[in-house]
């Protein structure tokens, strides 16, 4: 019990960080007038032991500039490394303040996955070549420090075609987490892989697995509202739900811990 409080603890000393997605700069910096813009790669889990994309180049589109290139650390990145919370730095920038439109990941020719028998090539239709392109809305005020999370559907992205071949086509959600709010808890017994689904009556949600070494689960980039949360354990347990969770913006509602 010591283990989990110290871990609850620390996770959400993670979650605290995680959140702070609009901040003034605290350090002095050269551009002035300037947005900083910073955005995360992170994952909602899927079915394979592991799924691989090659990130080339991360840009973004402000009004009506051109694109414009952040500081990507490119690489190859296992999305299954970037869940219940975690996440990666993937590039940042200062851009022109106004209203941020878009933004797009080049990935290269190296995407895969990993499945209980194999690794099978990942193709991309038109990643390479334009980009995949996500539709963003908000606007960026000068001088004020953006942390945009990028949550990487894996289970809904990856396609199996009639030929065998994996396709990407890739469901992406684009959140700041100022604006949007978390759920957070254990599972009981810990080592028994559970699904977790929050949804709301207007259509917001967002999914996980528990980790199956600590319980711990984080449901992220949830709108503001009332959710329900299902839990889908592994047989012998059964399924069961959590009724009337309030999330509010900027805040980790604990769920402390669910026994199945």
């Amino acid at each position: 019990m010591n283990f989990r409080k110290t871990l609850l603890i620390s996770m959400s000393l993670i979650s605290f960080t995680f959140l702070q997605s609009c901040q003034e700069d605290s350090e002095p910096n050269n551009q002035e007038g300037q947005a900083q813009v910073r955005l995360n790669l992170t994952d909602a889990p899927g079915l394979y032991q592991a799924v691989y994309i090659d990130l080339q180049n991360v840009e973004l589109k402000v009004d009506s500039s051109a694109w414009i290139s952040l500081n990507t650390q490119a690489g190859i990145y296992n999305l299954l490394d970037f869940q219940n919370g975690l996440d990666t730095l993937i590039g940042q920038a200062f851009v022109p303040a106004g209203k941020l439109n878009q933004i797009r990941l080049i990935l290269g020719p190296n995407n895969s996955i990993v499945t209980a028998t194999d690794s099978v090539s990942l193709k991309v239709p038109s990643g390479s070549q334009s980009g995949l392109k996500l539709l963003v809305n908000y606007t960026l005020q000068a001088d004020l420090v953006y942390e945009f999370s990028l949550d990487f559907d894996a289970h809904r992205s990856i396609v199996l075609k009639g030929n065998g071949d994996y396709s990407l086509k890739p469901v992406i959600r684009v959140f700041t987490s100022s604006s949007t709010g978390s759920i957070s808890g254990f599972i009981q017994p810990d080592s028994v892989m559970t699904g977790l689904l929050a949804h709301n009556t207007l259509g917001d949600s967002a999914a996980t697995i528990a980790d199956t070494n600590t319980g711990y689960f984080l449901l992220a980039g949830l709108n503001p509202g009332t959710y329900t949360v299902e839990f889908n354990p592994q047989a012998p347990f059964n399924f069961k739900d959590t009724t009337n969770i309030m999330v509010n913006a900027g805040q980790v509602t604990d769920l402390d811990t669910i026994s199945l």
